[in-house]
């Protein structure tokens, strides 16, 4: 454990790397081209996470001296995705989450039960915190470790519903995120695109990123939104001139950069997924292989971008104005991307629809944040997370999850039966879309099913 805690502390950069380089090898790479592949791929992540910190710089003292400026006043702190990260990983089962996700994924690999091969581990710590909640609620230890087990079976499903969704928009080919944040608002955005479609005049609303700026000209181009976006938070900061200015040209950097620090990172990708492809077609005939990875990989859309800055003031405001809130957004705002990264797709890009179905994931992200800070300053506390002069802290990122709900509230209220009936039907899930589905989908299905009845006649 001692030495997993080790390789997992030397974070994503250094982390990814290895196992693209080890996973490209046994996939057949050449091993100077898994080499290169490996540290492009590494390169590609400290580019995104140079981008993601300009981003935070930038919008975490906006949103600070937008708080101050309008003086709202709120009794929960969002700590931020960091501090959770930490959280997560540093109770006393914690750590447990890295070899669990790992096993469970070979099995379910093994036995055709899902097509994600995880190489995303830094980012067990999604269920880590889940079943350190359920941990901090009930003192069961098992418990936990149930939930953390659930959860993952909860993400790989997720992950293989998703991959059609992310060829399709992204364009990334073999590729998935099971990722604990990102994953779960495609299936709030699937029924939501729903009913969209059905309203009259605003399912004919075109608000993509290519429309609005043949529409919209030089306006509408994704580095000039990103810009007059910054300009606008700027002023409700309360900025002055070369504030607003400066906040202006970085979000506007924000949004060159990240797209071009994403395509660096798929450059190092592409060889592995094209080498999971073949693999996959020698080995196992009719099978697909996705690689699971980090959501940061989506974030560079200017869909994704620009939806998540206008979600920014939306969001502030939001804490202020729902009754029975008591979380303040702060330290997880500059994190609204992976929110939204994967309802995006689903709204086929539709800035407009993002923003909408945004701002309802948030508002009731909000309330489950508030229900779940008590538990999360417990754990926090458990974990001996430096709380400063907070006696309340919670997160939008996992805590406004709506699965952070649901493997809280089962436990609270059905227990280890809850639990467990979750798991089998999550299980029944995987069997269906691995198993079930495959066959009835497949192209010859009615006439195998021809053939089958003839013979019986025969």
């Amino acid at each position: 454990m001692g030495f997993l805690q080790w390789f997992v502390d030397l974070g994503a950069t250094v982390l990814l790397p290895i196992l693209i380089f080890i996973f490209a090898l046994a996939l057949g790479t050449k091993p100077g081209k898994a080499l290169r592949a490996g540290i492009i791929v590494g390169i590609g992540f400290v580019g995104i996470n140079l981008v993601i910190g300009l981003l935070v710089d930038s919008l975490g003292p906006a949103a600070q001296a937008m708080v101050d400026n309008f003086g709202f006043n709120l009794s929960t702190i969002d700590v931020g995705w960091p501090a959770a990260a930490a959280i997560a990983y540093g109770t006393s089962l914690g750590s447990l989450a890295i070899p669990l996700g790992v096993g469970v994924n070979i099995l379910l690999l093994t036995f055709g039960l899902t097509k994600t091969l995880n190489v995303d581990i830094w980012n067990f710590w999604h269920v880590a915190l889940t079943g350190s909640l359920v941990y901090a609620l009930t003192n069961d230890f098992w418990l936990g470790i149930l939930t953390i087990i659930v959860h993952l079976l909860l993400l790989y499903l997720m992950a293989d519903v998703l991959a059609k969704y992310i060829e399709r928009f992204y364009g990334f080919q073999n590729i998935t995120f099971p990722h604990g944040t990102s994953a779960p608002s495609a299936f709030l955005a699937i029924p939501m695109n729903w009913v969209f479609d059905r309203i009259p005049g605003f399912n004919k609303l075109e608000a993509d990123p290519e429309t609005i700026q043949k529409r919209l000209g030089i306006l509408g181009d994704s580095t000039i939104i990103g810009v007059l976006i910054g300009i606008l938070i700027g002023i409700l900061a309360g900025y002055d001139i070369p504030g607003i200015l400066q906040l202006a040209i970085q979000t506007g950097a924000v949004m060159v950069l990240l797209p071009r620090m994403v395509a660096l990172l798929m450059e190092g990708l592409t060889p592995v997924s094209e080498a999971a492809g073949a693999f996959v077609k020698k080995r196992f005939p009719g099978r697909d292989l996705y690689i699971g990875m980090d959501s940061a990989l989506a974030i560079g859309h200017p869909a994704v971008l620009s939806s998540a800055l206008l979600l920014i003031p939306i969001t502030i405001f939001l804490a202020v104005l729902l009754p029975g809130n008591s979380v303040l957004p702060f330290a997880d705002l500059a994190s609204i991307p992976f929110l939204i990264c994967l309802m995006v797709p689903i709204f086929r890009g539709n800035i407009i629809r993002t923003v909408i179905g945004g701002t309802v994931y948030i508002g009731i992200g909000l309330y489950i944040a508030t229900w779940i800070a008590p538990l999360f300053t417990e754990a926090a506390i458990a974990s001996n997370f430096d709380m400063g002069e907070n006696s309340s802290i919670s997160s939008l990122i996992d805590g406004a999850v709506w699965t952070t709900f649901i493997f809280v509230w089962i436990p609270k209220i059905l227990s280890w039966y809850g639990m467990s009936a979750l798991g089998l039907l999550i299980l029944f899930g995987l069997i269906y879309q691995n198993k079930i589905k495959p066959k009835r989908d497949h192209p010859d299905a009615e006439k195998v099913k021809d053939e089958t009845v003839e013979g019986k006649r025969v």
